[in-house]
């Protein structure tokens, strides 16, 4: 069994996926390091010569590639756009979100163009925060709430609810 993790740009996916995975004894997989290796291009540049949609088929598509067991995979922010590919991970694995609060996730997400941070034409970061907060918690089966949590807490909260 796998455990997904899901969550806004620079809620601690990747950082929290690694040490999860050294304390449990899994593998581990980035869906964005998946996507580069795949199209030979770092996120942004994706975003830039493909567009979003371009990019959210992309990540679709590295998404429905994955076929693995034992593994922690942390995703990218813009993996809820696609039904699809979280179907694809709920069946193999538990969709664990990581919550993290409006104010504290705009504090740190920092240059959000070099992030590869998917966002449509003239979208804010509210309404991207706005639009996929529901879209986590519609695919989650656990929700783990980063308020106030070190990396170490929530790797153990997760530890205590998989």
């Amino acid at each position: 069994m796998n455990i997904v993790l899901t969550g806004m740009p620079a809620s601690g996916k990747s950082t929290v996926g690694v040490i999860l995975a050294k304390v449990l004894g899994m593998n581990f997989i980035d869906t964005d390091l998946v996507i580069q290796k795949r199209e030979d291009a770092l996120l942004h540049e994706i975003i830039k010569t493909k567009g979003v949609e371009g990019f959210l088929k992309c990540e679709e598509d590295a998404v429905l590639s994955i076929d693995t067991d034992n593994s922690i995979i942390a995703t990218g922010g813009s993996v809820v756009y696609s039904e699809k590919g979280m179907k694809h991970l709920s069946e193999n694995g538990k969709v664990v979100y990581l919550k993290v609060d409006k104010k504290e996730l705009f504090s740190r997400l920092k240059n959000i163009n070099e992030r590869g941070v998917v966002l449509r034409d003239g979208e804010s970061l509210e309404e991207m925060y706005d639009e996929r907060s529901v879209l986590y918690e519609k695919y989650a089966e656990i929700i783990i709430d980063e308020t106030n949590a070190s990396i170490e807490d929530t790797v153990a909260k997760i530890c205590n609810k998989t």
